[in-house]
C-alpha cells in the first residue's frame, strides 16, 4: 500500500508538471508579424534585441506632379538615417538625423506587453523621443525673443498590436506632439490616432498601409471684436500605402504618401497636404539588422 501511494504521488507531481509545461507552451510569445522598426513612418512594437543594432533609411521624393520630373524623382528629396540599438530585448533607444528641417532626434521605445499564444491578445509598448531643428535662429521668431528651448518638439504614444492569423498584423497608437514653439496659425499641443496594417502576401513580401487621423484643428484667433487676426491652418490626415520587400536582415519598402516629412512630430503637426487633392510623392525604406 506503501509503494502504491508513492508511486500515486509521483505520478500525480509528474503529471502536474506536465500541465505545466503544457499551459506553458500554449501561451509562447507569438512571432512578430512586425518586424522593423517603423512600418512606413509609424513606430512598430518590434524592438531590437539585447545588443542588436538596426539602421533604417528612409527617403522621400518630391510631389508627384508631371513626366519632366519623372513624378517627383527629380525634385527636391527629404531622407532620414538612423540607428537604434537593444539595450535589453525590451528597452531600445535611437538617434537619426533627417535633411528635412535639419532635424536631430533622441528616440526611445519599451516593450510592456507581448503578444501570447493565450491569455495575452496584443503587444503593447510605449515609444517616446525629443527632436532637435538646428535650422537657424531666424526661423524661431524675432532675434530678441529667441530662446533655444524654441528648437525642441517632443512626441509620446502608445503602440497597441496584434497578429490575426498568420498573414495579417493590425496597429493602433494613440499620439501626443508638443512644439515648444511654432509659426502662426497652428498648435503647440497636438493630438492624432495613428493606424497601421500588414498583409502577408508570401513569404517575407507584404502589402502595408498607414493612416493618421488628427484629431485637433488650430482655431482662429480673434479680437474682442470677433474680427479674426490669426487664421488657423488646416492640417491634413496622413496617408500611406506600398509593399514590403524581406529577408532575414533586410528591408526594403516602396510606398506613396500624401507628406513629405519623415519624423512623425512634423507630419503629425503640419501636414498641409490633402488626399483628395491628389498631393502624393513616392518614398522608400531600408532597414538593416545587425
Amino acid at each position: 500500500m506503501k509503494r502504491y501511494l508513492q508511486l500515486t504521488t509521483l505520478a500525480s507531481i509528474l503529471a502536474f508538471m506536465s500541465s505545466g509545461n503544457l499551459l506553458a507552451q500554449e501561451s509562447e510569445a507569438v512571432y512578430p508579424i512586425f518586424e522593423t522598426l517603423t512600418l512606413i513612418d509609424n513606430q512598430t512594437t518590434f524592438n531590437p534585441y539585447k545588443g542588436a543594432l538596426n539602421l533604417e533609411i528612409q527617403h522621400r521624393f518630391a510631389q508627384i506632379k508631371e513626366i519632366s520630373d519623372i513624378y517627383g524623382i527629380f525634385g527636391s528629396a527629404n531622407t532620414r538615417i538612423g540607428l537604434s540599438f537593444g539595450i535589453t530585448d525590451k528597452i531600445m533607444v535611437g538617434l537619426g538625423t533627417t535633411r528635412s528641417y535639419m532635424q536631430q532626434d533622441l528616440n526611445w521605445k519599451y516593450s510592456i506587453l507581448t503578444q501570447k499564444t493565450s491569455g495575452m491578445p496584443i503587444s503593447l509598448s510605449y515609444f517616446g523621443n525629443a527632436v532637435l531643428d538646428a535650422r537657424d535662429s531666424k526661423y524661431f521668431g524675432p532675434e530678441d525673443e529667441y530662446k533655444y528651448i524654441y528648437r525642441f518638439s517632443y512626441l509620446n504614444q502608445l503602440i497597441v498590436a496584434s497578429k490575426i492569423g498568420e498573414k495579417i498584423g493590425i496597429q493602433v497608437a494613440p499620439t501626443f506632439v508638443y512644439y515648444n514653439a511654432v509659426p502662426e496659425g497652428y498648435r503647440n499641443d497636438n493630438y492624432s490616432v495613428d493606424v497601421g496594417a500588414k498583409f502577408q502576401v508570401f513569404g517575407f513580401h507584404s502589402i502595408i498601409l498607414e493612416y493618421d487621423q488628427p484629431l485637433v484643428q488650430p482655431q482662429d484667433m480673434v479680437d474682442d471684436a470677433g474680427n479674426v487676426e490669426i487664421e488657423g491652418k488646416t492640417i491634413y490626415p496622413n496617408l500611406a500605402f506600398g509593399v514590403e520587400i524581406g529577408t532575414s536582415t533586410h528591408s526594403f519598402r516602396v510606398f506613396v504618401s500624401n507628406y513629405n516629412n519623415i519624423v512623425k512630430n512634423r507630419s503629425v503637426a503640419f501636414n498641409d497636404r490633402s488626399i483628395k487633392e491628389g498631393d502624393f510623392q513616392f518614398g522608400f525604406n531600408i532597414s538593416i539588422r545587425f
